[in-house]
């Protein structure tokens, strides 16, 4: 948010965001609120990704920046060379960019990260045994903060895109098919979870959209090639309870732009040259805290009546603890750049 606010391009930000000063751990019937503007000073604002990516989108002409959409057999060249250089296809025509710096900000299925070499590279992740079955629909939220809830059958989420869009979700065994998953049987579990924990109840309505999606931490390293950079989903995935996957990707490139500027302005090299170190820092706190919330608020499968016990101490102690509190709202609203 505050890097939108810095780059002028939050008008319908602050139009249509949701601004929010704390949200909810549940057990059960016990619901425990995080009082985010009382323990940092902060707020939250629900805006969604997609509306973050439209208002990129149609700033761009005005900066004199050009966006190549459905380009195809993207390639990278001679990233550890004095002139990197990108290939790719557009309406069936060959194209070659020549640049000083590549920016590889394509997402985790891009080509950016391969064309780091396999010798100096370096892996570390973990895929869930769970997954996340979604559901978008044009109805008032259940309360009015965001609520995590954990119960005998695992994780659920309520939260909201605006005052009439909700999205829930429930955790749900990676063998789970869409198909086994009628509207009417979300909607009864969603109501069992939600209905003794919020203020409005659930308000059930046609979807707009139903997913599975699966878990997964993950982080490469290096960073940093030559004269590639990688920023976002190419370099690390969050799971999203944390909800800390764009919060991550904008520190990313809040970092590299600043170090650009400097090289380009002053001649500098400092800020390229510790690129990695210095967005791995942030990246590898934030996993810390996207792990911890995924780990305390699910059930896994091997997790039996000691793992249980200990979650509920966990939640009890959280619910008596300000300075607990205090140190899960500092990570939720998102560690300072």
């Amino acid at each position: 948010t505050d890097l939108l606010h810095q780059l002028g391009v939050d008008e319908r930000l602050n139009a249509e965001g949701m601004i929010e000063g704390g949200f909810n751990l549940a057990d059960g019937e016990r619901r425990i609120r995080i009082d985010i503007g009382g323990l940092t000073g902060h707020s939250v604002t629900v805006y969604g990704q997609t509306e973050v990516t439209r208002d990129l989108i149609a700033a761009a002409p005005a900066r004199g920046l050009q966006i190549i959409f459905e380009a195809g057999d993207v390639a990278l060249h001679d990233v550890d060379g004095a002139a990197p250089s990108l290939t790719f296809t557009k309406d069936g025509e060959p194209r070659r960019i020549e640049a000083q710096f590549i920016a590889g900000c394509d997402g985790f299925h891009g080509p950016s990260r391969r064309a780091i070499p396999a010798g100096i590279a370096r892996e570390f992740g973990r895929d869930y045994p769970f997954g996340w079955l979604g559901i978008l629909a044009d109805v008032p939220p259940c309360h009015d903060e965001i609520i995590y809830a954990i119960g005998d059958n695992g994780f659920a989420l309520a939260s909201m895109r605006s005052p009439s869009r909700s999205r829930y979700y429930i955790q749900v065994p990676l063998t789970e098919r869409l198909e086994d998953w009628p509207e009417a049987r979300l909607w009864d579990e969603l109501e069992k979870r939600f209905d003794p924990l919020s203020t409005h109840k659930v308000t059930r309505g046609p979807a707009l959209e139903m997913s599975i999606a699966p878990l997964r931490s993950y982080v490469f390293e290096p960073m940093s090639h030559g004269r590639l950079f990688l920023a976002g989903d190419s370099a690390h995935i969050v799971p999203p309870t944390g909800a800390k996957g764009l919060n991550l990707a904008a520190s990313d490139v809040a970092y590299l732009a600043e170090a650009l500027a400097s090289f380009f302005k002053r001649g500098q090299e400092a800020g390229l040259t510790g690129y990695t170190e210095r967005a791995l820092a942030r990246i590898w706190k934030a996993e810390r805290f996207s792990w911890y919330l995924t780990k305390l608020m699910h059930r896994f499968p091997e997790d039996g009546p000691f793992e249980r016990r200990i979650q509920l101490a966990e939640l009890d102690y959280l619910a008596g603890s300000h300075a607990m509190q205090t140190a899960i709202a500092e990570n939720y609203v998102g560690l300072p750049l």
